[in-house]
């Protein structure tokens, strides 16, 4: 079976523990033409607020996951789709490795069908996410592809996530990680918020994901990134 993920172009994350631009709704951002809604965030995550997000979106016709930082704020809510596990390959410390999917997996109710995990490459050291794992982030390109394919040839991986979360990242390191994979899949984020950043990055990963643009700018902002990450993929494929 085909994974959902194989066919995006677009995913929309939503930090639970920030607001919306003022006006503007869940149902705005549900249709924005993105292909998934993925709810999560780093800092100051509840169950509830995970819960408020998903709750406000799962009326409306576009696949809703989970990404849990941790074990305790994962919801059992009927409308998600799936749970997107992150595993930071280049974590410092072990915990974001293996650690804390030691503690995932006492979880009595956890539905192994919709449960999966993607492997992180951290690159920004001042995202929260870096400073949280201590994450090793001067990665050169070839450093970037040799995690790609320990992801992938290793770890089994069919998620690989390039993360520069706050800043714009070096599309030459995309490109690497890029030429690195066979079959997983390429999730870019970082920095993209407008048509032209976004089709840059859509020309290496196959999934351009977008998030704090949400919350500082707005849908519109959004749906610029949505054409521009599909045009990519229009381009790339013919």
């Amino acid at each position: 079976m085909t994974a959902a993920w194989a066919d995006w172009d677009h995913v929309l994350k939503v930090d639970p523990d920030k607001g919306l631009q003022e006006g503007e709704t869940f149902e705005d951002v549900c249709r924005t033409g993105t292909d998934a809604i993925e709810v999560g965030g780093t800092l100051d995550v509840t169950r509830d607020k995970m819960g408020r997000v998903i709750d406000a979106c799962k009326r409306y016709d576009v696949p809703l996951y989970q990404e849990p930082s941790n074990p305790a704020v994962v919801v059992d809510h009927e409308a998600l789709a799936g749970y997107l596990v992150p595993v930071v390959m280049n974590a410092g410390d072990v915990s974001w490795i293996t650690g804390a999917h030691k503690e995932w997996v006492r979880i009595d109710t956890i539905d192994w069908n919709r449960t999966h995990t993607e492997a992180y490459i951290v690159m920004n050291p001042e995202a929260s996410v870096a400073q949280l794992t201590d994450a090793d982030c001067e990665q050169s390109a070839d450093d970037v592809a040799a995690y790609a394919r320990v992801a992938e040839r290793m770890f089994g991986q069919e998620i690989v996530y390039v993360e520069y979360s706050g800043t714009y990242g070096d599309p030459e390191k995309l490109a690497a990680a890029a030429d690195a994979l066979d079959d997983a899949t390429l999730f870019y984020g970082g920095g993209v918020h407008d048509y032209e950043t976004a089709r840059e990055m859509g020309q290496y990963a196959d999934v351009v994901v977008v998030g704090d643009l949400l919350h500082d700018e707005g849908v519109d902002a959004v749906r610029e990134t949505v054409e521009g990450a599909g045009d990519a993929s229009v381009a790339t494929t013919k």
